[in-house]
């Protein structure tokens, strides 16, 4: 393929969103090495498995596809420093970024959205790249937001909320999912509604910090899931999809009229209004299948742009 040609199918994958991750693993001599990667991917739950590819040029491949352990860091939002400075060759990565040994003895870096320590159970030689499928020994995961990337760019996804306000009362709304459940609150004429708040002249992430706040839920912000203008009662509503870190025990939220409710439960629920029920049956289908996309639009009519997490 000649170079205009590879330029345009560079541009053509770019296409895909995907998220940023870290791979790290040791040389010989126990000293961290790592890259910057976006050519993850889930595999198998049953094992549990992943993969990442390697470009056979690079010079740290062979500590890769020889190793018996790696670990893939996936970046949050507020460590685009983390991913250039781990794609730039000929620097000590390391030095500069707050990392510790995990379980496994793989480099497992501070402040990421998730991680996961594998063995490795397979090196698969594709074109110009080594595919590393792993096997996943260990993980973790605090729920916040992961750092993305799109057409050759990063992207922010929770961040990005914060210049959608536009309509006269902005509302943002905490869509809280953690093993099959949801935070619901119910009203005294036995309607249920999400938890929300409206911003009132400060920002969408002071707000919706805020809330989390009353609740008493150890939540992250996650991706925007909607943001749909009513109308009728003339107010723009944000509504972020977020997650607890792995592990967390579901207490009652501390905010009167919260509680936890099992996400085939929700369906049946009488809600406030036609679009958060058509909003929370979406969700409730989503969530089965682990596929979710962003709604634009209003209460009665918009449009899904569907993305994976």
């Amino acid at each position: 393929m000649d170079a205009d040609k590879r330029r345009q199918l560079r541009d053509a994958f770019g296409a895909f969103m995907t998220g940023v991750t870290v791979v790290t693993t040791v040389n010989k001599a126990q000293q961290p090495i790592g890259f910057t990667a976006n050519s993850f991917s889930s595999v198998s739950l049953d094992p549990p498995l992943l993969l990442v590819s390697i470009d056979n040029r690079s010079a740290n491949l062979s500590h890769f596809a020889e190793g018996e352990r790696f670990a893939i860091n996936i970046l949050s939002e507020q460590q685009k420093e983390v991913s250039g400075r781990f794609a730039r060759p000929g620097e000590d990565r390391f030095a500069a970024t707050a990392w510790r040994r995990g379980e496994h003895g793989t480099p497992l870096i501070d402040g990421c959205s998730a991680w996961f320590e594998c063995a490795r159970w397979q090196t698969i030689s594709a074109g110009d790249h080594q595919i590393l499928i792993g096997e996943v020994l260990a993980f973790d995961s605090c729920g916040t937001a992961g750092l993305g990337y799109y057409r050759g760019a990063y992207f922010t996804p929770a961040q990005n909320a914060e210049n959608l306000a536009a309509g006269p009362e902005v509302v943002v709304s905490a869509l809280i999912e953690a093993s099959g459940q949801a935070v619901m609150v119910k009203q005294q004429d036995g309607r249920y509604r999400l938890p929300s708040r409206s911003v009132a002249g400060g920002s969408v992430g002071e707000s919706l910090e805020a809330l989390l706040k009353e609740l008493d839920v150890p939540a992250n912000p996650g991706l925007v899931y909607s943001v749909y203008n009513d109308r009728q009662r003339n107010q723009q509503h944000i509504v972020l999809h977020c997650a607890l870190p792995v592990g967390s025990t579901l207490n009652p939220p501390a905010q009167p009229g919260c509680e936890w409710v099992a996400l085939p439960v929700i369906p049946d629920l009488p809600v406030q209004d036609f679009a958060l029920k058509s909003l929370l049956n979406r969700f409730v289908r989503e969530s089965a299948m682990g596929n979710y996309g962003l709604y634009y639009g209003d209460e009665q009519r918009g449009s899904i742009k569907q993305f994976a997490v």
